[in-house]
C-alpha cells in the first residue's frame, strides 16, 4: 500500500482528503504544520506528499526545500494563493504538480494515481535504457548519468519530461503537448509549469544551465532535445 503524507492546517481539509485517499486504497498520514510534517517525512518515508503552501511554523516552500535534500518522493501542492509566482517557486523547488483551492477531491485522487502510474510505468518500460549524446537514462531506476557519472536525481515528473523529449530528439514540443504527455489527462496545470520543470532539469543535468546543450528552447513554441 502506498502511503501519502497530507499536510494542511485545516482539519476539515485533511479529513476530506484522508477519506477520499483511503477510499481509493492509500494509507494516509496527517500533519498540521511544516515542522511536524518534516519529522513525519524523515521517520515514515511516505511515497508522496500532498502539501498546503500556507502552513504555520514552516511554510510549504521551506518544507519542500528541506524535504528535497533527502527525498525525491513526489509532491502535489495545494494552495489558496492566486499569485503565479508562488506556484512557479514551488515547482522550481521540486513539486510535481499543484492544485488551487477550492479543489475537487476526486480530481486530487486522479492526480495522485497519475503520478504513481508514471513511476510504475517507468519501472516496467520495455525501453529500459535511453542513450543519447553522453547521457544515459535508466528508466526503471529513474536515474540519469553523464559519461557514466551519476547526476543529481530528478523528481518523477522531471524524469518523465526528460524521457518524453529524449525519445524523439529534434522534435519540437509545445508546452501544451508536454503537459499532456506527462499528465496523460486534461488537468488545469498551466503551461508555465513546464518552464519550471525544464529549469530544474537543466540545473541537474547541464554543465552550464544557462547555456544548455541537451534540452533546448524553441522560442515562441516550446522545447526539444538536441539532435544526436
Amino acid at each position: 500500500m502506498k502511503t501519502i503524507l497530507v499536510v494542511d492546517d485545516e482539519p476539515k481539509i485533511t479529513q476530506l482528503v484522508r477519506d477520499y485517499l483511503e477510499r481509493a486504497g492509500f494509507g494516509v498520514l496527517i500533519a498540521y504544520d511544516g515542522k511536524s510534517a518534516l519529522s513525519h517525512a524523515k521517520t515514515d518515508k511516505p511515497d508522496m506528499v500532498i502539501l498546503d503552501l500556507g502552513l504555520p511554523q514552516m511554510d510549504g516552500l521551506d518544507f519542500t526545500r528541506e524535504f528535497r535534500k533527502t527525498s525525491n518522493a513526489p509532491i502535489i501542492m495545494l494552495t489558496a494563493r492566486s499569485d503565479e509566482s508562488d506556484k512557479l517557486i514551488g515547482l522550481e523547488l521540486g513539486a510535481d504538480d499543484y492544485m488551487t483551492k477550492p479543489f475537487s477531491p476526486k480530481e486530487l485522487v486522479a492526480r495522485v494515481r497519475v503520478v504513481f502510474r508514471r513511476i510504475e510505468n517507468a519501472s516496467t518500460s520495455s525501453d529500459d535504457i535511453i542513450r543519447i549524446a553522453d547521457l544515459t537514462l535508466d528508466i526503471p531506476r529513474l536515474r540519469v548519468t553523464s559519461s557514466g557519472r551519476g547526476l543529481e536525481e530528478l523528481t518523477p515528473t522531471e524524469f518523465e519530461l526528460l524521457v518524453v523529449l529524449a525519445r524523439q530528439p529534434g522534435r519540437v514540443f509545445t508546452r501544451a503537448q508536454l503537459l499532456n504527455a506527462i499528465h496523460g489527462v486534461a488537468f488545469e496545470s498551466y503551461e508555465r509549469a513546464i518552464d519550471a520543470h525544464v529549469k530544474n532539469i537543466r540545473r541537474k543535468i547541464e554543465v552550464k544551465p544557462n547555456e544548455p546543450k541537451y534540452v533546448l528552447t524553441v522560442y515562441s513554441v516550446g522545447y526539444k532535445f538536441a539532435d544526436k
